[in-house]
Order: C-alpha cells, then sequence, then structure tokens
C-alpha cells in the first residue's frame, strides 16, 4: 500500500497549486491570497507554454460528458473501485499499482473541487462545484469528441496523473498482463499434456512414482491370486487321493 504514497504527493500538489491560482479567502483564519483574475494568462515558456485561469465543470481537459451531479457521483464510485482494486491487489507488480494510484490521485484532486469548491467559494452547492485548469500548451487545431479545439485544452496536475497513469498501462500492458504459459513436460520420451488452469505442474519424478506403484500393486494382486489358486490345487489333490477309484481306501480293502 506504500503506493497510495503517490496518490497523496499528487493530491496536495494538485490542490496547493489550484489554490494559488486561484486564490483562497478564510477571513476567520485570517487567510486572503488573492490568486489570479478568472480568464488572465502569464507566459511561461514563451507563447508555448501559459498560466491560464479557467474553471470548467465537465471532466479532465474540459470534456464534458453529461450532468455534473452525474460526474461527480461517477467518479466517487470510480474512486473507491481503484482504492479497493490497489488493497487487494498490493502485491502485484509496481507498475499496475503505479499507473492506478496516479490515477486515484487525479480522480481524487478533480473530485475535491466538484465537491467542496462551490460551496468553500460560495457560488454553488455541495458536489456542483467546478474544476480549476491553469496549465495550457498551445498546439495545433483538432477536433474530438465533436468540438474542434484551437488550442490544447487546459488541464491542472490532476488531469495530467490520470494521463499518465493511462500511459503506463498503454505502454507496458504487455508486462503488466503478461500470463506464464505452462511447459510441456516429457516423461521417459513421452509428451505429458501441461496442466489446465487451477492445476498444479506436472511433476515428473512424481508421474514416474505413481506409474511404479500402479505397476507394484497389479504385480502383488497377481502373486496373491496364484498362491490362492495354487493353494486350491493343492487341497482337491488330498481329497482326490482319499477317496475314488483306486484311492487309498478301495486299495485297504
Amino acid at each position: 500500500m506504500k503506493v497510495l504514497y503517490v496518490t497523496l504527493f499528487v493530491v496536495i500538489a494538485d490542490q496547493i497549486t489550484k489554490l494559488l491560482v486561484k486564490g483562497l479567502k478564510i477571513e476567520s483564519l485570517g487567510i486572503n491570497f488573492p490568486g489570479m483574475p478568472y480568464g488572465s494568462s502569464k507566459p511561461l515558456i514563451g507563447d508555448i507554454v501559459k498560466l491560464t485561469f479557467i474553471e470548467n465543470p465537465g471532466m479532465a481537459f474540459g470534456i464534458d460528458i453529461g450532468p455534473k451531479m452525474f460526474l461527480t457521483i461517477f467518479t466517487i464510485v470510480a474512486t473507491l473501485f481503484i482504492f479497493i482494486y490497489i488493497y487487494k491487489h498490493r502485491n502485484d507488480g509496481i507498475l499496475i499499482r503505479l499507473s492506478l494510484a496516479l490515477i486515484l490521485a487525479g480522480a481524487i484532486g478533480n473530485l475535491i473541487d466538484r465537491t467542496f469548491y462551490g460551496v468553500i467559494y460560495k457560488y454553488a452547492p455541495l458536489f456542483n462545484g467546478k474544476v480549476v485548469d491553469f496549465m495550457q500548451v498551445e498546439f495545433w487545431d483538432f477536433t474530438i469528441f465533436g468540438r474542434t479545439y484551437t488550442t490544447w485544452p487546459i488541464w491542472n496536475i490532476a488531469d495530467a496523473s490520470v494521463s499518465a497513469g493511462f500511459l503506463i498501462i498503454l505502454f507496458f500492458h504487455n508486462r503488466i498482463f503478461k500470463t506464464d504459459e505452462p511447459q510441456p513436460v516429457t516423461v521417459d520420451g513421452g509428451l505429458v499434456s501441461p496442466p489446465v488452469d487451477g492445476e498444479y505442474p506436472v511433476n515428473p519424478d512424481a508421474v514416474t512414482l505413481s506409474e511404479n506403484s500402479i505397476q507394484n500393486e497389479q504385480e502383488q494382486k497377481i502373486e496373491v491370486n496364484d498362491t490362492i489358486l495354487e493353494n486350491s490345487q493343492i487341497e482337491d489333490t488330498k481329497e482326490n487321493a482319499g477317496t475314488g477309484p483306486g484311492g487309498p481306501n478301495e486299495n485297504k480293502n
């Protein structure tokens, strides 16, 4: 479960950067940080990378797939599912756990915005807040889900974390989901079928030992049957020797 430290670090970094951009005012605690004016932009790397403050009610990168409440509930369910999966598979490979930890961090980061920001900043009820985005990267125009973008969608650390998690699964899926196929086993020059799912691998020594045991049991049965038959023949001979024509009783008379 140590991989969840990655989740915690990403969530903290995501929320700190969002609060620095949006600003925060809590009079009771003496906190008053103005942040950036909504819609304002500051260059970070020339005109390619900018710090631009906007808010969106949809998913990562401003994608909108339905009502806000539905999206919030879906995110909560997905977050719980990912957390449970990580716990149950805490002994699995690091790549799958790291990818899910990053996706979980991104989901929690944006979920905090949707759940609490509307109440904290007094513009919407619980679960109806908007996600704070601020990273803008200029790119060529493109169309996705029927919407044309003249610049790359503005994003945040939570969005980047989700994307990183999916990229790990995409590029390393062969290592993450690989299965070791059982190899066929040869015994005395013969080929033994590999075990099916749920069976233990075939042990050649165990197969040989089993065959020898069966053969010994068969030989013992044959010896017992021969002994019984031989004793039966001996008893029958003794009985015939005492009676009948030419037997000792007849000669005695």
